[in-house]
Protein backbone atom coordinates (compact mmCIF):
# COMPACT_ATOMS: atom_id res chain seq x y z
CA UNK A 1 0.00 0.00 0.00
CA UNK A 2 1.34 3.39 -0.98
CA UNK A 3 0.36 6.16 1.43
CA UNK A 4 -0.97 9.19 -0.46
CA UNK A 5 0.62 11.91 1.66
CA UNK A 6 0.43 14.84 -0.75
CA UNK A 7 -3.24 14.62 -1.67
CA UNK A 8 -5.05 15.68 1.52
CA UNK A 9 -7.55 13.62 3.47
CA UNK A 10 -10.93 12.15 2.71
CA UNK A 11 -13.38 13.66 5.21
CA UNK A 12 -16.19 11.38 6.36
CA UNK A 13 -18.76 11.40 9.12
CA UNK A 14 -20.74 8.70 10.88
CA UNK A 15 -23.89 8.71 12.98
CA UNK A 16 -24.78 6.54 15.91
CA UNK A 17 -28.56 6.72 15.62
CA UNK A 18 -30.46 5.82 18.78
CA UNK A 19 -34.10 4.92 19.34
CA UNK A 20 -35.65 3.53 22.54
CA UNK A 21 -32.34 2.35 23.96
CA UNK A 22 -31.21 0.70 20.72
CA UNK A 23 -28.68 1.70 18.07
CA UNK A 24 -28.84 1.23 14.30
CA UNK A 25 -26.03 -0.82 12.78
CA UNK A 26 -25.63 -1.87 9.15
CA UNK A 27 -23.56 -4.55 7.44
CA UNK A 28 -21.31 -3.20 4.69
CA UNK A 29 -21.48 -4.73 1.21
CA UNK A 30 -18.68 -7.06 0.12
CA UNK A 31 -17.70 -4.59 -2.66
CA UNK A 32 -16.71 -1.77 -0.26
CA UNK A 33 -13.01 -0.71 -0.42
CA UNK A 34 -12.69 -0.41 3.34
CA UNK A 35 -14.09 -2.93 5.81
CA UNK A 36 -16.19 -5.10 3.46
CA UNK A 37 -18.78 -7.32 5.21
CA UNK A 38 -18.20 -5.60 8.57
CA UNK A 39 -20.97 -4.08 10.67
CA UNK A 40 -20.89 -0.32 11.19
CA UNK A 41 -23.10 2.74 11.57
CA UNK A 42 -24.45 4.96 8.77
CA UNK A 43 -22.25 7.67 7.32
CA UNK A 44 -20.08 8.61 4.40
CA UNK A 45 -17.87 11.13 2.72
CA UNK A 46 -18.19 14.86 2.41
CA UNK A 47 -18.71 15.88 -1.21
CA UNK A 48 -18.08 19.43 -2.41
CA UNK A 49 -21.64 19.47 -3.79
CA UNK A 50 -22.90 19.10 -0.20
CA UNK A 51 -22.10 22.78 0.25
CA UNK A 52 -21.33 24.36 -3.13
CA UNK A 53 -24.87 23.59 -4.31
CA UNK A 54 -26.32 25.60 -1.42
CA UNK A 55 -26.18 29.32 -0.60
CA UNK A 56 -23.18 30.44 1.45
CA UNK A 57 -23.86 31.04 5.13
CA UNK A 58 -21.63 34.13 5.10
CA UNK A 59 -20.06 36.01 2.21
CA UNK A 60 -17.22 33.48 2.03
CA UNK A 61 -18.21 30.31 3.93
CA UNK A 62 -20.63 27.44 4.26
CA UNK A 63 -21.41 26.46 7.84
CA UNK A 64 -22.76 23.01 8.85
CA UNK A 65 -21.29 21.33 5.76
CA UNK A 66 -20.43 18.14 7.66
CA UNK A 67 -23.81 17.94 9.40
CA UNK A 68 -25.65 18.51 6.11
CA UNK A 69 -23.50 15.86 4.43
CA UNK A 70 -24.19 13.42 7.27
CA UNK A 71 -27.94 13.98 7.07
CA UNK A 72 -27.75 13.36 3.30
CA UNK A 73 -25.76 10.16 3.83
CA UNK A 74 -28.20 8.87 6.48
CA UNK A 75 -31.14 9.51 4.16
CA UNK A 76 -29.38 7.86 1.20
CA UNK A 77 -28.02 4.86 3.12
CA UNK A 78 -30.88 3.98 5.47
CA UNK A 79 -33.82 6.24 4.49
CA UNK A 80 -34.10 7.84 7.94
CA UNK A 81 -34.37 11.37 9.25
CA UNK A 82 -32.67 12.17 12.53
CA UNK A 83 -33.00 14.83 15.19
CA UNK A 84 -30.28 16.98 16.74
CA UNK A 85 -26.80 15.88 15.65
CA UNK A 86 -24.21 15.98 18.45
CA UNK A 87 -20.44 15.59 18.09
CA UNK A 88 -18.92 12.49 19.69
CA UNK A 89 -15.27 12.22 18.58
CA UNK A 90 -12.87 12.12 15.65
CA UNK A 91 -10.46 9.49 14.39
CA UNK A 92 -8.12 8.83 11.48
CA UNK A 93 -7.16 5.76 9.48
CA UNK A 94 -5.52 4.79 6.20
CA UNK A 95 -7.74 2.98 3.67
CA UNK A 96 -6.33 -0.13 1.94
CA UNK A 97 -5.80 1.97 -1.23
CA UNK A 98 -3.55 4.39 0.69
CA UNK A 99 -6.00 7.27 1.18
CA UNK A 100 -5.81 8.89 4.62
CA UNK A 101 -9.29 9.36 6.10
CA UNK A 102 -10.59 11.59 8.88
CA UNK A 103 -13.86 10.38 10.45
CA UNK A 104 -16.02 12.71 12.52
CA UNK A 105 -18.38 10.63 14.64
CA UNK A 106 -21.73 12.01 15.81
CA UNK A 107 -24.79 10.69 17.60
CA UNK A 108 -28.42 11.61 17.09
CA UNK A 109 -31.93 10.41 17.86
CA UNK A 110 -34.11 8.68 15.28
CA UNK A 111 -36.77 11.10 14.03
CA UNK A 112 -38.72 9.36 11.26
CA UNK A 113 -38.71 6.84 8.43
CA UNK A 114 -38.42 3.11 7.89
CA UNK A 115 -35.00 1.60 7.26
CA UNK A 116 -34.41 0.98 3.57
CA UNK A 117 -30.81 0.12 2.66
CA UNK A 118 -28.91 1.37 -0.38
CA UNK A 119 -26.38 -0.73 -2.32
CA UNK A 120 -23.61 -0.07 0.23
CA UNK A 121 -25.24 -2.24 2.90
CA UNK A 122 -26.73 -5.73 2.91
CA UNK A 123 -28.38 -5.93 6.35
CA UNK A 124 -29.30 -3.85 9.39
CA UNK A 125 -30.28 -4.28 13.03
CA UNK A 126 -31.45 -2.15 15.95
CA UNK A 127 -29.39 -3.38 18.90
CA UNK A 128 -28.61 -2.52 22.49
CA UNK A 129 -24.99 -1.98 23.44
CA UNK A 130 -24.89 -5.50 24.89
CA UNK A 131 -26.38 -7.02 21.71
CA UNK A 132 -23.90 -5.06 19.55
CA UNK A 133 -21.09 -7.07 21.14
CA UNK A 134 -22.28 -10.11 19.13
CA UNK A 135 -21.70 -8.46 15.74
CA UNK A 136 -18.50 -8.29 13.68
CA UNK A 137 -18.21 -4.51 13.97
CA UNK A 138 -15.47 -2.33 12.51
CA UNK A 139 -12.88 -1.88 15.24
CA UNK A 140 -13.85 1.04 17.48
CA UNK A 141 -17.58 1.14 16.63
CA UNK A 142 -18.52 -0.88 19.71
CA UNK A 143 -16.65 1.59 21.94
CA UNK A 144 -18.43 4.50 20.23
CA UNK A 145 -21.80 2.83 20.81
CA UNK A 146 -20.82 2.28 24.44
CA UNK A 147 -19.92 5.98 24.74
CA UNK A 148 -23.32 7.05 23.40
CA UNK A 149 -25.06 4.52 25.63
CA UNK A 150 -23.29 6.08 28.63
CA UNK A 151 -24.12 9.63 27.51
CA UNK A 152 -27.80 8.73 27.16
CA UNK A 153 -27.73 7.22 30.67
CA UNK A 154 -26.08 10.35 32.11
CA UNK A 155 -22.78 8.53 32.70
CA UNK A 156 -19.23 9.63 31.86
CA UNK A 157 -18.30 8.43 28.33
CA UNK A 158 -14.60 9.09 28.95
CA UNK A 159 -14.39 5.81 30.86
CA UNK A 160 -14.67 3.87 27.59
CA UNK A 161 -11.42 2.34 26.35
CA UNK A 162 -10.41 2.08 22.69
CA UNK A 163 -7.31 0.04 23.49
CA UNK A 164 -8.51 -3.31 22.12
CA UNK A 165 -5.47 -4.13 20.00
CA UNK A 166 -5.14 -7.90 19.68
Amino acid sequence: MELRTNEGHRITSTAIIHKNGKFLITKRSPHKKAFPNKWTVPGGGLETEDYTSTPKTTADHWYYAIENSLRREILEEVNLEVGKVDYLLDMAFIRPDGWPVIVLSYYCPYKSGLVKLDEDAVDHAWVTYEEARNYDLIDGILAEIEMVDKILKGEDPRTVSFNHIA
